[in-house]
């Protein structure tokens, strides 16, 4: 989301006539754009914010805007108190205070930031920024902003606002508008992605949207993330199923392997539900991938609870577990009502279980697709290897003179790891890593 975000203010800035920089010390505006998801985000926020201080000391002509979840979708006044020297502070996804700001509208700019009222660059109109145009061949689209879902150990309803769907028109607005400019796969982005249009009756559902995305010409694929196990309809695995550009990769995270913490996360489906999920999508889609998050030490978890969750990632044999260590947000239910009584130390040892656990599942999921020819869309290239990613979302390596940017084409997978796999074109010899390499691919 950040990533949409944040080219969404380059944009806005280009049409203003400004260039992009790598070097802070060169820019005449610096925007930083801010995630609070996790405590070790905020604080290297802070720790960014306030190693420019001494660059606006120095140059107080520099706009300094602060953008993001730190800010929040209300008027921070003690943000703005703590740092003095950040010129503009602008909601999640929300260019808008920005803009009215280096136009000279400052009572504009405080108002946007006051009501979180969307920037008109929302209407779909996306240019992308002069660094990416051409070159880049995946992108997200924001289609849900915000989540009136509120899990107890989240942040994200308290920064980002209430469930918003944007508009179908200005989602395939943005769609083609990306497709036009050589992007070959979208990924939809929503933190519960699968709530898409409940807010809005009119809306279609996401299932239908993807539906009408499928008919642009030029996209050669389509995702979309995260989905919570409450909202994964037949409707929606229908069209997964039936859609040849939409992927067969779902993400939908469990967070826990025990009712009781499942319930004192306030997930709203059982252990039990969600092993039936994993079975129904995998019989809607065959071949499927399927992606899931977890959460160690939640207050309150014990030994036998967290030996549900290794047992629950064991059976499933899931191809991807995004592992968290619980801290505790300040603000949320968690935080306020409950006692991080898991100590840091089991805390990690928990992590590193499942992190081994999963690695083995990861291999011998890749070790399947060993001597198999995959159909792999490459976005770029690093060092000397292209970069792809199969329709199951595995990352693959290979090596060619061909310029392969924003090209599918069929791989034969030479060689596999938990995390990436090596493979060649046509009549290439075989790819395999030298040991050095093998340490560092996997």
């Amino acid at each position: 989301m950040n990533v949409a975000d944040s080219q969404r203010v380059a944009s806005a800035l280009e049409r203003l006539g400004y260039e992009n920089t790598s070097h802070a010390d060169e820019a005449d505006v610096i925007v930083l754009n801010t995630c609070v998801v996790r405590q070790s985000a905020e604080d290297k926020a802070y720790g960014r914010l306030s190693s420019l201080r001494p660059l606006k000391q120095a140059r107080p002509e520099v706009v300094i805007n602060l953008m993001g979840c730190l800010v929040g979708v209300k008027n921070n006044q003690a943000l703005r108190q703590r740092f003095p020297y950040v010129d503009v502070f602008s909601p999640p996804s929300d260019p808008g205070p920005l803009v009215s700001f280096l136009t000279q509208e400052e009572t504009r700019a405080e108002e946007t930031a006051r009501t979180g009222e969307r920037f008109a660059l929302m209407d779909g109109d996306l240019t992308l920024p002069a660094h990416e145009r051409g070159k880049l061949v995946t992108a997200f689209i924001p289609v849900v902003y915000g989540c009136s879902h509120a899990c107890t150990f989240c942040i994200i309803p308290y920064r980002r606002g209430v469930e918003q769907s944007r508009p179908p028109a200005e989602i395939l607005a943005e769609a083609r508008s990306l497709a036009s400019q050589g992007v070959k796969e979208i990924t939809l982005l929503g933190q519960i992605v699968d709530r898409y249009g409940k807010d809005q009756p009119d809306f279609p559902t996401l299932a239908g949207l993807l539906r009408q995305l499928s008919k642009i010409e030029g996209l050669e694929r389509i995702r979309f993330l995260t989905s919570h196990p409450n909202w994964m309809t037949d409707e929606l695995l229908d069209a997964v199923a039936e859609l040849p550009k939409v992927m067969p990769h779902i993400e939908v995270p469990s967070q826990a392997g025990d009712n009781e913490v499942l319930a004192n996360m306030r997930r709203g489906y059982t252990n039990e539900d969600y092993y039936r999920l994993v079975e129904r999508i995998r019989s809607k889609i065959p071949g499927v991938s399927i992606a899931t998050d977890i959460i160690v030490g939640f207050p309150g978890e014990t030994e036998e609870q967290f030996m549900g969750t290794y047992r629950q990632l064991r059976d499933l044999r899931l191809d991807v577990a995004h592992l968290a260590r619980y801290s505790p947000r300040q603000g949320t239910v968690s935080e306020r009502r409950m006692v991080d009584d898991v100590p840091e130390s089991e805390k990690w040892r928990r992590f590193r279980m499942l992190e081994e656990l999963q690695e083995g599942i990861a291999a011998e999921i890749s070790a399947g697709y060993l001597g198999k020819t995959v159909q792999v869309l490459f976005e770029d290239k690093r060092k000397h290897r292209w970069r792809g990613r199969t329709e199951t979302n595995k990352l693959v390596f290979v090596e060619s003179d061909q310029n392969l940017r924003g090209l599918v084409q069929p791989v034969k997978i030479t060689w596999t790891g938990p995390w990436s796999m090596l493979g060649s074109i046509g009549e290439a010899p075989p790819l395999l890593p030298s040991r050095e390499e093998q340490l560092v691919i996997s």
